[in-house]
């Protein structure tokens, strides 16, 4: 098993000591040659449970680079060459024997594979359908057809469940935090079973196939504008994680003048404690990718700033996994601090004064959930196409759940010319203190 903590991902190499299975990785293929190599195994074959929308696969150059074949639904559009597989298709890999099943639902060409090596219980690898405790998310394919989808859910997961035994392992892709699963879902670090999702998932807990859907769409929220990306179906090349061209304090200063996105990795008391202005601070951890792709114009020039190269290779390596091949630059080391705003709790937003205004950027769903009287909701990922519903004349107050969020927006706000403060601080203590409801 390869997570990709920072998507909410898992790959996994599934081998019989001589030859392995590597199914749905990522793009960034040394981790996955890693694993081959310790286990001392060569591989056989690259499955993909579906077109993947969260990140961009590693699939099809690591068939390519070790002559192997690359297995994908016969019913997705694609434009390069692969082994097209369907439903009740078997594959012979060495002594594995791997068995397709459509499992139609996240996608309509989406799959499962069943390994199995004739002794041990069978391993099923399920992609986006059957994931720990929930389902994958049914609306990426188009948003007209959510239900109709949500119903192709619940019957491929029943499907799968009732042809496999009790002690089948379970081991799906999304489902560790990806926008791709729908709703809280369990994150087992150990072996789960078929029997523990009998017993949990709401597709196999719940009889009626309406009521399934009616929650399955109602569970939806937003997902990440670069999921629209068709990057998966062009065949992607390998990334190249060689380091950023050295880029100085001045030429960041003139890349800002041209409008250029300058990206700060720090951590966001670093950044709004001092930083160069202009620059966007959006701090290195598990959600920096999604947030980059979500809120900044795809395809345009992006140069970090980073207070290591380490960090910026890891920035690097985050943004090749969703499809961000090459920065166009990096700073390492002191960055300028020409620009600061300060840091606030709940408890001083709720003493503002009078005319400032607080702005919660958390989602629509959260939202919904409990809010802060007389606050303004904009979430964050639709902050730059609706900023102009801003008052420029008043100082604005950002929070979200935990800080982070919250840091990214007054970031963008002060890029574009605003004052701001950072409320960074845990949206519980705002409902334990009575200043927030939910």
């Amino acid at each position: 098993m390869i997570p990709t903590r920072e998507l909410g991902n898992r790959s996994y190499v599934v081998h019989d000591g001589r030859t392995a299975v590597v199914v749905d990785p990522q793009r960034d293929l040394d981790r996955v040659e890693q694993v081959l190599e310790k286990a001392a195994v060569g591989c056989g074959l690259v499955v993909e449970t579906h077109v993947h929308n969260d990140y961009v696969t590693g699939g099809w150059e690591l068939a390519r680079r070790h002559g192997v074949p690359y297995a994908l639904s016969a019913e997705e559009t694609v434009s390069f060459t692969c082994r097209p597989v369907r439903d009740g298709e078997r594959l012979a890999v060495n002594s594995l024997t791997v068995e397709v099943v459509a499992t139609p639902g996240h996608t309509d060409g989406h799959l499962a594979y069943v390994v199995t090596d004739g002794e041990a219980p069978p391993a099923v690898f399920t992609g986006g359908s059957l994931l720990y405790g929930t389902v994958g998310r049914t609306d990426l394919v188009d948003p007209e057809r959510t239900e109709e989808l949500a119903r192709a859910q619940y019957r491929s997961a029943r499907r799968l469940a009732a042809r496999l035994p009790d002690d089948a392992a379970v081991y799906p892709t999304h489902g560790f935090g990806s926008f791709c699963s729908v709703g809280p879902s369990a994150r087992d670090a150990g072996p789960v079973t078929l029997a523990d999702e009998r017993r949990r998932n709401d597709a196999l807990t719940e009889p009626d196939e309406d009521a399934f859907a009616a929650r399955l769409v109602a569970g939806l929220t937003a997902y990440p504008a670069f999921y629209a990306q068709p990057l998966n179906r062009k065949g992607p090349g390998p990334a190249d994680l060689a380091p950023p061209e050295p880029v100085d304090a001045a030429e960041l200063r003139r890349r800002i003048a041209d409008g250029q996105w300058v990206l700060d990795l720090r951590d966001r008391t670093a950044y709004a404690a001092g930083h160069l202005a202009g620059s966007v601070g959006i701090e290195l951890g598990d959600q920096f990718s999604t947030y980059v792709s979500w809120l900044l114009p795809w395809g345009e020039p992006l140069t970090l700033v980073g207070e290591s190269g380490d960090q910026v290779a890891a920035a690097q390596r985050q943004l090749a996994r969703i499809g961000v091949d090459r920065p166009a630059g990096a700073a390492i080391g002191d960055v300028p601090g020409e620009r600061a705003y300060p840091r606030a709790t709940f408890a001083e937003a709720a003493a503002r004064p009078d005319g400032d205004l607080l702005v919660d950027v958390r989602r629509d769903d959260e939202r919904a959930s409990g809010h802060i009287p007389g606050s303004h909701h904009l979430p964050v990922h639709q902050l730059l196409p609706r900023i102009e519903e801003l008052p420029r004349d008043r100082r604005l107050w950002l929070h979200c759940a935990g800080g982070f969020r919250a840091s990214v927006a007054a970031s963008l706000l002060e890029r574009a010319g605003h004052d701001v403060v950072l409320v960074d601080d845990d949206y519980a203590k705002a409902v334990e203190a009575g200043i927030a409801t939910g």
